[in-house]
């Protein structure tokens, strides 16, 4: 090889790889509170699907609970949140700078109250249950409490997050607990009972469900990425809702979300029963995005005013939805 040509092969080689770290360097980056709960987007995650999609460089932190993850959107130190729709209200109503952009599901089953010496709502005068406070469990717990004419006060309520309460439950310190997957199996296969779960409660009146929120200002300045993301999540939920048996216990997504969540690879299937999970075309539709989400985050927030949870409801919640983002990825 001629020295010219090492010369311009050399040149060449340097020029790429200046582009590819100049690239890497301009890329935008994009911070994601997540939560271990066991649902499809977990896939894509494990999978480094949202970093192919968005061509961001994502950094995923880990939370206990929604009202963390809504500390983390009011202090800047995340984009993209994963949160239940009471901490969701308590955001919206705080009045601070988010949008909902993608709505994971109704939770059914997937939140219950399990409790050891308790066989009527009666016997949970006294006891010692904890759930995470702000979360969709607290709020479902409130909510089951009202149903049976059970004041609040006479029930010990503990606020503990989702391993802690795994912890205490082990330890025998609580009577039982208003949480999700996987520590609600891990009370239920040790002694616990369901005495009621979301399915039931939102039946009563009170539904709950899971969602994506986004600083408003990463949406205003990165709308492709959020799309991408949105477009990415949606994705893998079509590929459950299309044939739900192909995520079976020895399934790679099983797999997957096993690793990601701490769950049984084993529960996985059943678990995702656990929740309703909305197509991407019915997200923009009247029973979520384009409709039922604002009025379901009103009803939560007038129950949180009458529980003392929130100092007040805003008379208009539609500022916190918008149909953008699963509208665009849809396309």
């Amino acid at each position: 090889m001629s020295v010219t040509r090492r010369i311009l092969l050399a040149a060449l080689s340097g020029l790429a790889l200046t582009s590819f770290a100049a690239s890497a360097a301009s890329a935008v980056d994009l911070r994601i509170g997540w939560q271990q709960i066991v649902e499809p987007s977990r896939v894509p995650q494990a999978a480094g699907d949202y970093e192919k999609a968005t061509g961001a460089n994502i950094t995923w932190s880990q939370f206990g609970s929604g009202a963390d993850v809504v500390a983390a959107i009011a202090s800047g130190s995340i984009d993209i949140g994963y949160v239940g729709s009471s901490p969701l209200t308590a955001a919206a109503s705080q009045q601070l700078p988010i949008e909902t952009i993608y709505i994971v599901g109704n939770i059914a089953e997937a939140e219950a109250l399990a409790a050891k010496g308790v066989s009527s709502p009666q016997d949970l005068v006294g006891k010692k249950i904890a759930t995470p406070f702000v979360s969709t469990s607290h709020y479902a717990l409130l909510a089951a409490l009202k149903h049976w004419n059970i004041d609040p006060k006479q029930v010990q309520i503990l606020n503990l997050k989702p391993a802690d309460i795994g912890a205490a439950w082990t330890r025998g310190d609580i009577d039982g607990a208003y949480v999700w997957d996987p520590v609600l199996t891990q009370i239920k296969t040790s002694g616990g009972k369901v005495i009621v779960d979301s399915a039931q409660v939102a039946q009563w009146g009170s539904p709950t469900f899971d969602a994506w929120i986004v600083r408003k200002d990463f949406a205003d300045a990165h709308p492709d990425i959020v799309t991408a993301f949105v477009k990415t999540t949606a994705a893998a939920y079509k590929q459950y809702l299309v044939n739900p048996s192909a995520w079976g216990p020895d399934s790679d997504a099983a797999k997957a979300i096993a690793k990601l969540t701490g769950a049984d690879a084993k529960d996985v299937p059943e678990l995702l029963k656990g929740y309703v999970f909305p197509s991407l075309a019915d997200e923009a539709g009247p029973d979520y995005l384009g409709g039922a989400t604002v009025k379901a985050i009103s009803d939560t927030a007038a129950f949180l005013v009458a529980q003392g949870k929130i100092p007040a409801a805003l008379p208009d919640y539609s500022a916190y939805v918008t149909t953008k983002f699963v509208v665009d990825a849809a396309k």
